[in-house]
Protein backbone atom coordinates (compact mmCIF):
# COMPACT_ATOMS: atom_id res chain seq x y z
CA UNK A 1 0.00 0.00 0.00
CA UNK A 2 1.30 3.31 -1.22
CA UNK A 3 0.68 5.86 1.32
CA UNK A 4 1.96 9.82 1.07
CA UNK A 5 5.48 10.92 2.03
CA UNK A 6 5.95 13.60 4.52
CA UNK A 7 7.97 15.81 2.85
CA UNK A 8 7.74 18.42 5.65
CA UNK A 9 7.22 17.74 9.05
CA UNK A 10 6.08 20.94 10.87
CA UNK A 11 2.14 22.02 9.71
CA UNK A 12 1.86 24.52 12.87
CA UNK A 13 -1.73 22.74 12.63
CA UNK A 14 -1.20 21.19 16.23
CA UNK A 15 0.02 24.49 17.82
CA UNK A 16 -3.41 25.23 19.24
CA UNK A 17 -3.43 21.91 21.19
CA UNK A 18 -5.13 19.66 18.51
CA UNK A 19 -4.43 17.16 16.15
CA UNK A 20 -5.86 15.32 13.17
CA UNK A 21 -6.89 11.92 12.74
CA UNK A 22 -6.59 9.35 10.38
CA UNK A 23 -9.95 10.30 9.13
CA UNK A 24 -9.62 14.32 9.23
CA UNK A 25 -11.04 15.10 11.88
CA UNK A 26 -9.50 17.34 14.76
CA UNK A 27 -9.34 16.77 18.32
CA UNK A 28 -7.78 17.38 21.56
CA UNK A 29 -4.08 16.18 21.32
CA UNK A 30 -5.09 14.94 24.83
CA UNK A 31 -8.29 13.32 23.81
CA UNK A 32 -8.60 9.95 24.67
CA UNK A 33 -7.98 8.36 21.34
CA UNK A 34 -4.62 10.17 20.99
CA UNK A 35 -3.54 8.99 24.37
CA UNK A 36 -4.18 5.40 23.21
CA UNK A 37 -2.35 5.49 20.15
CA UNK A 38 0.14 7.71 21.35
CA UNK A 39 1.13 5.32 24.45
CA UNK A 40 1.08 2.80 21.53
CA UNK A 41 3.91 4.66 20.08
CA UNK A 42 6.03 5.04 23.23
CA UNK A 43 5.61 0.96 23.67
CA UNK A 44 6.74 0.89 20.15
CA UNK A 45 9.75 2.69 20.56
CA UNK A 46 10.69 1.15 24.08
CA UNK A 47 10.46 -2.22 22.06
CA UNK A 48 12.60 -0.81 19.43
CA UNK A 49 15.18 0.48 22.20
CA UNK A 50 14.97 -3.70 23.57
CA UNK A 51 16.04 -4.50 20.13
CA UNK A 52 18.96 -2.22 19.81
CA UNK A 53 20.13 -4.56 22.22
CA UNK A 54 21.89 -7.27 20.17
CA UNK A 55 19.13 -9.73 21.09
CA UNK A 56 19.10 -13.29 20.23
CA UNK A 57 17.51 -14.10 16.38
CA UNK A 58 14.29 -15.89 17.77
CA UNK A 59 13.68 -12.70 20.05
CA UNK A 60 14.39 -9.92 17.72
CA UNK A 61 12.43 -11.76 15.19
CA UNK A 62 9.55 -11.75 17.51
CA UNK A 63 9.72 -8.58 18.71
CA UNK A 64 10.29 -6.73 15.15
CA UNK A 65 6.49 -8.54 13.84
CA UNK A 66 5.41 -6.72 17.12
CA UNK A 67 6.89 -3.51 16.23
CA UNK A 68 4.36 -3.84 12.42
CA UNK A 69 1.65 -5.05 14.32
CA UNK A 70 1.95 -2.06 16.86
CA UNK A 71 2.60 0.18 13.89
CA UNK A 72 -0.78 -1.19 12.34
CA UNK A 73 -2.64 -1.25 15.86
CA UNK A 74 -1.99 2.59 16.27
CA UNK A 75 -3.01 3.30 12.88
CA UNK A 76 -6.38 1.39 13.68
CA UNK A 77 -6.53 3.62 16.48
CA UNK A 78 -6.25 6.86 14.89
CA UNK A 79 -9.02 6.05 12.13
CA UNK A 80 -11.67 5.52 14.49
CA UNK A 81 -13.98 2.40 13.11
CA UNK A 82 -10.88 1.08 11.75
CA UNK A 83 -10.07 -2.54 12.22
CA UNK A 84 -6.89 -4.23 10.73
CA UNK A 85 -5.77 -6.44 13.85
CA UNK A 86 -7.01 -9.93 13.84
CA UNK A 87 -7.28 -12.67 15.98
CA UNK A 88 -4.66 -14.63 14.70
CA UNK A 89 -2.04 -12.22 15.52
CA UNK A 90 -3.49 -12.46 19.25
CA UNK A 91 -2.97 -16.20 18.42
CA UNK A 92 0.81 -15.78 16.82
CA UNK A 93 1.87 -14.10 20.50
CA UNK A 94 0.03 -16.77 22.21
CA UNK A 95 2.38 -19.46 20.74
CA UNK A 96 5.56 -17.57 21.00
CA UNK A 97 4.17 -17.16 24.91
CA UNK A 98 3.87 -21.08 25.07
CA UNK A 99 7.53 -22.10 23.04
CA UNK A 100 9.70 -19.11 25.24
CA UNK A 101 7.76 -19.95 28.84
CA UNK A 102 8.24 -24.29 28.13
CA UNK A 103 12.14 -23.56 28.97
CA UNK A 104 11.74 -21.33 32.00
CA UNK A 105 12.25 -22.67 35.34
CA UNK A 106 8.35 -23.13 36.97
CA UNK A 107 7.96 -19.44 39.22
CA UNK A 108 7.01 -19.88 42.71
CA UNK A 109 7.57 -16.09 43.58
CA UNK A 110 6.77 -12.63 42.41
CA UNK A 111 9.89 -11.25 40.55
CA UNK A 112 11.28 -7.95 40.46
CA UNK A 113 12.15 -6.04 37.21
CA UNK A 114 15.82 -5.99 36.39
CA UNK A 115 18.58 -8.35 36.31
CA UNK A 116 20.91 -7.91 33.08
CA UNK A 117 19.96 -4.54 30.82
CA UNK A 118 18.29 -6.56 28.03
CA UNK A 119 15.66 -7.76 30.77
CA UNK A 120 15.08 -4.92 32.57
CA UNK A 121 14.27 -2.52 29.46
CA UNK A 122 12.24 -5.53 28.59
CA UNK A 123 10.22 -4.76 31.64
CA UNK A 124 9.59 -1.29 31.08
CA UNK A 125 8.55 -2.06 27.62
CA UNK A 126 5.89 -4.62 29.38
CA UNK A 127 4.88 -1.85 31.98
CA UNK A 128 4.54 0.91 29.07
CA UNK A 129 2.14 -2.17 27.20
CA UNK A 130 0.13 -2.21 30.19
CA UNK A 131 -0.50 1.31 30.37
CA UNK A 132 -1.12 1.20 26.46
CA UNK A 133 -4.29 -1.34 27.49
CA UNK A 134 -5.67 0.95 30.01
CA UNK A 135 -5.92 3.88 27.76
CA UNK A 136 -7.08 1.61 24.78
CA UNK A 137 -9.71 0.23 27.46
CA UNK A 138 -10.38 4.04 28.43
CA UNK A 139 -11.23 4.92 24.78
CA UNK A 140 -13.31 1.49 24.61
CA UNK A 141 -15.55 2.52 27.44
CA UNK A 142 -16.33 5.90 25.68
CA UNK A 143 -15.99 4.84 21.75
CA UNK A 144 -15.99 1.87 19.85
CA UNK A 145 -12.74 0.02 19.60
CA UNK A 146 -11.75 -3.30 18.04
CA UNK A 147 -11.52 -5.50 20.97
CA UNK A 148 -8.50 -7.52 19.89
CA UNK A 149 -6.47 -4.46 20.13
CA UNK A 150 -7.00 -5.31 23.89
CA UNK A 151 -6.32 -8.59 23.69
CA UNK A 152 -3.62 -8.16 21.79
CA UNK A 153 -1.91 -5.46 24.39
CA UNK A 154 -2.67 -8.32 27.11
CA UNK A 155 -0.82 -11.08 25.80
CA UNK A 156 2.02 -8.60 24.50
CA UNK A 157 2.67 -7.80 28.55
CA UNK A 158 2.48 -11.06 29.05
CA UNK A 159 5.38 -12.40 26.40
CA UNK A 160 7.42 -9.32 27.19
CA UNK A 161 7.42 -10.42 31.15
CA UNK A 162 8.08 -13.74 30.06
CA UNK A 163 11.23 -12.61 27.24
CA UNK A 164 12.32 -10.83 29.96
CA UNK A 165 12.89 -14.20 31.86
CA UNK A 166 14.81 -15.49 29.09
CA UNK A 167 16.46 -12.70 28.17
CA UNK A 168 18.04 -13.11 31.99
CA UNK A 169 18.28 -16.57 31.20
CA UNK A 170 20.14 -16.24 28.03
CA UNK A 171 22.40 -13.97 30.10
CA UNK A 172 22.85 -16.14 32.99
CA UNK A 173 21.77 -13.95 35.50
CA UNK A 174 19.13 -15.27 38.01
CA UNK A 175 15.49 -13.20 38.29
CA UNK A 176 15.55 -11.02 41.45
CA UNK A 177 12.80 -12.21 43.47
CA UNK A 178 10.37 -10.34 45.67
CA UNK A 179 10.92 -11.09 49.00
CA UNK A 180 8.31 -9.64 51.62
CA UNK A 181 10.46 -9.85 55.04
CA UNK A 182 13.76 -8.33 54.10
CA UNK A 183 14.77 -7.86 58.15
Amino acid sequence: MAGNRLSKIYTRTGDGGTTGLGDGRRVDKDSARVEAYGTVDELNSQIGLLLAQGLPEALAVILSGVQHDLFDLGGELCIPGMETLKGPRVEALELSLDQFNADLAPLKEFILPGGSTASALCHVARTVCRRAERRVVTLARAEAVNPVVVEYLNRLSDLLFVLARVLNHEAGVEDLLWRHERG
